[in-house]
């Protein structure tokens, strides 16, 4: 089993940045990939940025150039930088880790994006 804790969101005006952090229970060397989600109110969940064990990346169209995920493996955290930060951004926001073929997900964190 494997604990995902997501933190770092909050209230933002649009513009503004905030940083979201994933700390695993399980060293990120055995993930095979980690993933931040989102869910809006009335919407279904979507991918917003991957990350592979390769340290290879993926993102929504959405987000591209306002975004960056990436891993410190010394704290053992996948971080979501989140730049430019519109009010359509609003959301839940999950992380999620696949190890050894598991699907593992954080409890999420709300991100609200208002002036």
């Amino acid at each position: 089993q494997v604990q995902l804790v997501e933190s770092g969101g909050g209230l933002v005006q649009p513009g503004g940045s905030l940083r979201l952090s994933c700390a695993a229970s399980r060293r990120l060397w055995y993930a095979s990939s980690m993933a931040w989600y989102r869910q809006a109110q009335g919407k279904e969940r979507e991918l917003v940025a991957w990350i592979g064990n390769d340290g290879l990346t993926n993102y929504a169209d959405s987000v591209k150039g306002r975004f960056t995920i990436f891993r410190d493996m010394a704290q053992n955290t996948v971080a979501l930088q989140m730049n430019s930060l519109k009010p359509e951004d609003t959301a839940v926001y999950y992380c999620k880790g696949i190890f050894n073929g598991n699907e593992y997900w954080g409890q999420g964190t709300q991100v609200t994006v208002s002036s």
